[in-house]
């Protein structure tokens, strides 16, 4: 009987892993219908639907197309209890000539954002729906996910993601610092401020 009751909890275990497994896990972690909407790190599927998943080398191999690398890393947030008199200058290392869009591949993302992002994204194709796209975060990361999930969805008949993230690069290239896209963050906030 013990050995049933394990087996039992062994299989419910494995479920729950597959629920959360790396692109590279052995788990099979299967796409959502839509977005995911859970914690912005975790184990991810090894495809995403209607885009092309790429390695270190896929994008290497991309580059000379001159592709728009958007980075949706989340910002550092000041840490709690850090007198305001001490100065807190984060630094955040990405892909050279990647447009960086804090928290664009979050899910939910208030339509005002999703408006601001393809807004965005549509003024950095030249409003080309064919030209390439790479979505990348960190590894792990379902923000890069969902960002090129939600491309494809708009029409983007080139969507690449890039699931090894800045970490994947930065293993045989060098990175840049980058700061958050000002076009992002002002339309992110105008969009918001006229709700």
């Amino acid at each position: 009987m013990r050995v049933i009751a394990r087996g039992a909890a062994l299989a419910a275990l494995g479920l729950m892993l597959g629920a959360a497994g790396p692109a590279d896990s052995p788990v099979n972690v299967p796409e959502p219908e839509g977005y995911y909407t859970g914690p912005p790190r975790g184990y991810t599927p090894a495809t995403l639907k209607g885009a092309t998943v790429i390695d270190l080398k896929g994008l290497e191999a991309l580059l000379p197309e001159r592709p728009v690398l958007i980075d949706v890393v989340l910002a550092d947030h000041r840490p709690a209890g850090l007198p305001a008199d001490r100065p807190w200058l984060p630094t955040h290392r990405s892909i050279p000539d990647s447009v960086w869009m804090p928290g664009a591949g979050a899910a939910p993302l208030a339509p005002e954002k999703e408006d601001a992002f393809l807004a965005r994204v549509a003024a950095l194709t030249g409003a080309d729906k064919a030209k390439p796209i790479v979505t990348f975060c960190r590894p792990e990361c379902w923000g890069s996910w969902n960002a090129g999930k939600r491309l494809v969805a708009a029409g983007y008949s080139r969507v690449h993601w890039f699931p090894l993230g800045v970490e994947g690069w930065q293993d045989d290239h060098d990175t840049a610092v980058a700061r958050p896209d000002p076009a992002w963050m002002a339309a992110a906030s105008e969009r918001a401020a006229q709700r």
